[in-house]
């Protein structure tokens, strides 16, 4: 008989959600046979069958699992009717419990460190940063090494503080005492809390932003002219994976925006890999796929990627694989038709994020003459521990030069 737990998936993922079934109690399923839809922070999972056998339900829809807890289990009648629902470490009996000697108990629990040994365990920096939030670290229990206290130790009860601290609002009460039935509580899916939880933590950072506009024209006749020769291929150009290619070019010449701040020891951490993750809008909520190794793919491969991940996003198949590891991220808000400028927000732990708005026609001076021209807004936020303001002046500057430049979109196309 095998079981099917919950298990680690990384990310820091430690809770699911079970959405569908696929099979039913009873069911004689095969091996790699799906089972179940699990949900996740990030991504629906579908679960397969270790083996071939019987299946015996322990998780029934709408459960909210942890890691370990039981999903499952598969084998023959047999071994099922004889097996527990949810499988436990073997357990000595409650009487030999309740005869324990009370010191007993006490002595087997690790002895607690002293607010002084607390501290020590923690970093100048990070002590800084609890000082700065005004976190007590003798009360935090370290997730690091030895117990060392580390910065999301310190984040997180930053959010946990921050939580508790709120005056707890009545005026949903007061809707639903006042509206009844008209007012309904929509509970929050796991990849909107998610998004909750990630906008919290990208909020700590100390953010400034740029803004900028370009003149899009060659860009735009490059993407209609090339569009019309890859239709065949059953493949949608649009700007976006020439703009990917740019924000490389560029990152190239910048390189602490392709990087992430290491607030413990104070080190700016940078990659020498390009993984460039878009924002996009799923149907429970948005989610970052990420474009690998953006540097050594062409244009049409990217297109081509966007769009598998797309229809991967849309059909709930995108897997954690392929929405995690990015270095820099960008957002389309012009897909979407959205607005002129914005400020978006940044990618924990990521230093950048470029928003791109919708190419309108607007008037740009070419050789001292007012023409219509095509326009495209960039919005440029950033994290202000790790770049200055001219640095991202200077990394806005060159995404704009390779947008702009015709040789370097004849070079692409």
């Amino acid at each position: 008989m095998k079981e099917i737990r919950f298990v680690d998936v990384g990310e820091g993922i430690t809770e699911g959600h079970v959405r569908k079934w696929l099979a039913k109690e009873g069911d004689v399923v095969k091996e790699d046979q799906s089972l179940v839809q699990v949900e996740t922070d990030k991504a629906v999972v579908n679960v397969p069958s270790p083996i071939s056998g019987t299946l015996k339900i322990a998780a029934p829809e709408g459960t909210t699992l942890h890691v370990g807890d039981l999903v499952a289990q598969i084998g023959s009648p047999e071994e099922l009717r004889s097996a527990p629902n949810q499988p436990s470490q073997p357990q000595k009996p409650q009487q030999q419990q309740q005869a324990q000697p009370q010191q007993t108990q006490i002595a087997a629990q690790p002895p607690q460190p002293t607010q002084k040994a607390r501290e020590a365990m923690a970093t100048p920096a990070i002590r800084k940063l609890a000082h700065d939030f005004n976190i007590d670290l003798s009360k935090l229990t370290g997730t690091g090494p030895n117990g060392r206290i580390l910065e999301n130790d310190v984040r997180n009860a930053v959010h946990e503080t921050s939580l508790k601290s709120r005056p707890i609002p009545k005026f949903s009460e007061e809707l639903e005492q006042q509206h009844g039935e008209k007012v309904v509580r929509e509970p929050m899916t796991q990849t909107r809390k998610a998004i909750a939880r990630n906008m919290e933590l990208s909020w700590t950072i100390p953010r400034a932003v740029h803004m900028d506009i370009l003149d899009a024209t060659n860009l735009y006749g490059m993407v209609t002219k090339e569009k019309q020769n890859v239709q065949k291929m059953d493949i949608h150009l649009t700007f976006l994976p020439f703009i990917i290619k740019a924000v490389v070019e560029a990152l190239k010449e910048s390189p602490h925006f392709n990087a992430s701040y290491d607030h413990e020891k104070q080190e700016i951490i940078v990659k020498n890999y390009y993984n460039i993750g878009l924002a996009a809008e799923a149907k429970d909520g948005l989610k970052v796929v990420v474009i690998k190794d953006a540097d050594k793919k062409s244009i049409l491969q990217i297109a081509k990627e966007i769009q598998e991940l797309h229809e991967k996003i849309q059909n709930e198949t995108i897997t954690l694989g392929e929405m995690n590891d990015s270095t820099f991220t960008i957002t389309n808000i012009g897909s979407l038709g959205g607005g002129f400028l914005s400020v978006p927000m940044i990618n924990y732990p990521e230093v950048g994020i470029l928003g791109v708005h919708m190419i309108k026609d607007m008037p740009v001076v070419k050789e001292g003459k007012v023409v219509v021209g095509k326009v495209l807004p960039v919005s440029l936020s950033f994290d202000h521990r790790v770049v200055d303001g001219a640095e991202a002046v200077k990394f806005g500057n060159a995404v704009i030069k390779y947008l702009e430049d015709p040789e370097f979109l004849e070079m692409l196309g």
